[in-house]
């Protein structure tokens, strides 16, 4: 599968870019670059920037928005360098701190305000997660 997805997108495989996209299939939330590094220790924190601008360059992942200050990035379904499909629903969970796509919760289409031009529209929406829920009962 990671080697099928950077020949998909034109890009070497590199043991890089191999590691990090195995991380990032092997967790079920976004992560940002300190994620990363925390995981990665091997790994310079140079190679790992650059690693996430090309994959976010190329559609293999998306920036995900969860009203914090740090950017997070999760795997793209389905898309390219000239098309981001990533106008879904992003959930941050207030316990865990985790952000996950939530995929078949599309932003809604929206007319531009009057005098405003839009370039990017996030939905985002704070609570907590199913895991920290259930961990909760116990």
């Amino acid at each position: 599968m990671i080697s099928d997805l950077l020949k998909k997108h034109d890009l070497r495989k590199t043991p890089a870019r191999i590691e990090i996209l195995e991380l990032y299939a092997d967790t079920p939330h976004a992560m940002s670059h300190g994620d990363v590094e925390q995981q990665l220790t091997e790994m310079d924190r140079v190679t790992i920037y650059r690693t996430l601008a090309t994959f976010e360059e190329k559609g293999i992942i998306h920036r995900a928005y969860d009203g914090g200050g740090v950017v997070k990035y999760a795997l793209c379904h389905d898309c390219s360098a000239h098309h981001h499909q990533d106008d879904h629903l992003h959930f941050s969970c207030v316990q865990c701190g985790n952000t996950y796509c939530i995929e078949g919760y599309a932003i809604p289409k929206i007319e531009n305000p009057k005098g405003y031009t839009i370039n990017n529209l996030f939905l985002f929406a704070k609570g907590t997660c199913n895991k920290c829920r259930v961990e909760s009962r116990e």
